[in-house]
């Protein structure tokens, strides 16, 4: 690289304007506790976020934020000549103190290094750690791309008493899990949802905005977390319990629950996901990594229908809006490998009914997913119609999945295949339902099932597509300490 790409930036909040002179602020200890988040990394452009803390730890249950400045200095090498600058933001509590910039202008494929420059005013501050993450290499690039899938992060269960609880060593630094992947070097995590459990433990579920952002906070500051986002881009989904609550949809019976509105605004605040000046946000995309890889990220709580909803027609997860960007946006690609990652299954198999619900004279399906016959099959079922049509069982169309507690690779009756990422710690995972199983949404055994996983264990899957003359695509489940699971190879053409 001979020259400096030109960067143009997008702001959240603009801070220093004119203005009549104030009193100076009193003395306070600023520092970027939780470190710094790259999110939705493009071939051009990127979201940059950190958020200014009082600590670096927790203090009595949460990491205190800061009122401060800061900006981003962004470079094409580590001794940061020709930097380009955001212009400064302000970190106020009305954002929980978190900054963000969209900067764009990017070169495809093109390794940036960044830091945060912060302090409690412009006249007083200090530049943080030097942070990394490349750009996407696009349709022309035919370098290896391998990325990670994960879920089901679970704070309560890993630094609670339970038997399978993380150890004291563990607990200090984080999910075991998130080492393993920083080891394996991918060029970006995905997180499908399920990210922080706003109702676990449920005895001390609060319905307040204070009480949600603590959950992120708690999580974001453990030492692995920093770890890896220093050098590992980002990509965000929402499912249940970083929404509002387990299996939840945006009916609102049940005040004072987190509202669906509140529910929203919190996920957008707290990761970096869509521009921060965005006035109308979407969370579902797609991104075209390199010449033979695309991926699309799905949002299945915004837009969906009561779960109580009767099944059939009319009832949806996606939104009709959404469906018709998905579909538009799947005729368009060339890739050769086309991956749907979505926050919940398709395929399956998943549990019949929810547990202890008909004990306690509740309805007792399971009615959260597409994979439900009493929840969102019909609109499954459509979309797979919509597929065969358009021949893209020939075209290596795949569903990865988070949500569900255990990993797998299924295979529906009509060939579609789903994998499971499992969930990320080995205190939320669970041993998984098979197909024929009659507690199962498979009784009959239709749905083939290569893998899943013989005993509850935590971990991710990780993907690698390869650019040969025939091109790969290979997927990887791996436990919390990088040991392999099962492996699947699909190859281009076959």
């Amino acid at each position: 690289m001979t020259h400096q790409a030109a960067i143009f930036i997008t702001l959240g909040t603009l801070a220093g304007c004119a203005g009549p002179p104030t009193p100076a602020p009193e003395p306070v200890t600023v520092t970027n506790g939780q470190g710094e988040i790259a999110g939705e990394v493009t071939a051009d452009a990127v979201i940059l976020q950190s958020r200014l803390t009082t600590e670096a730890v927790l203090v009595d249950g949460d990491v205190p934020g800061a009122p401060g400045v800061a900006r981003f200095e962004l470079a094409l090498s580590e001794d940061f000549a020709g930097l380009t600058e955001s212009p400064w933001l302000d970190a106020t509590a009305e954002d929980d103190y978190i900054v963000k910039a969209l900067m764009d202008g990017l070169t495809a494929g093109t390794r940036y290094f960044y830091r945060l420059r912060y302090g409690q005013t412009r006249r007083n501050t200090r530049v943080g750690p030097i942070r990394s993450f490349s750009t996407l290499g696009g349709a022309n690039d035919t370098s290896e791309v391998n990325f990670v899938v994960v879920t089901g992060m679970n704070y309560a269960q890993f630094h609670g008493d339970g038997a399978r609880a993380g150890s004291l060593q563990d607990r200090a630094l984080g999910y075991p899990a998130l080492e393993t992947i920083l080891g394996r070097d991918p060029e970006f995590f995905v997180a499908t949802g399920d990210n922080v459990y706003y109702d676990v433990p449920f005895a001390r579920f609060e319905r307040t905005q204070t009480y949600l952002r603590k959950k992120w906070h708690e999580q974001l500051v453990q030492a692995r977390f920093i770890d890896l986002f220093a050098k590992v881009p980002t990509y965000w989904e929402k499912d249940d319990h970083d929404y509002r609550y387990n299996d939840c949809d945006n009916s609102t019976d049940n005040e004072p629950d987190p509202s669906p509105e509140l529910g929203a605004a919190t996920f957008l605040e707290q990761v970096p996901v869509v521009d921060p000046n965005d006035p109308n946000p979407v969370t579902y995309r797609t991104h075209r990594v390199s010449r033979d890889l695309q991926i699309w990220l799905t949002e299945g709580r915004d837009y969906r229908s009561p779960n109580m909803t009767a099944p059939g027609p009319g009832k949806t997860l996606w939104g009709a809006e959404q469906l018709a960007w998905l579909q538009k946006t799947l005729l368009e690609s060339d890739a050769t490998f086309k991956i749907l990652i979505s926050p919940t299954p398709m395929v399956g198999p998943d549990d019949a009914n929810q547990a202890g619900r008909q004990a306690e004279g509740h309805d007792p399906f399971k009615r959260d997913n597409h994979s439900n016959p009493y929840g969102f099959q019909h609109e499954r079922d459509l979309f797979f119609d919509w597929l065969d049509e358009h021949d893209f069982l020939d075209k290596h169309f795949y569903i990865v999945t988070g949500d569900r507690h255990w990993q797998y690779h299924s295979i529906h009756p009509r060939g579609f295949e789903e994998f499971s990422s499992g969930a990320l710690i080995d205190a939320n995972s669970r041993l998984g339902r098979n197909p024929g199983d009659p507690e199962s949404n498979d009784p009959d055994g239709l749905i083939v099932q290569p893998f899943s996983s013989p005993e509850p264990t935590g971990g991710f899957l990780e993907v690698t597509v390869t650019s040969r003359e025939t091109p790969t695509a290979a997927f990887r489940w791996f436990d919390e300490r990088g040991a392999l699971e099962y492996e699947t190879i699909k190859a281009a053409g076959l």
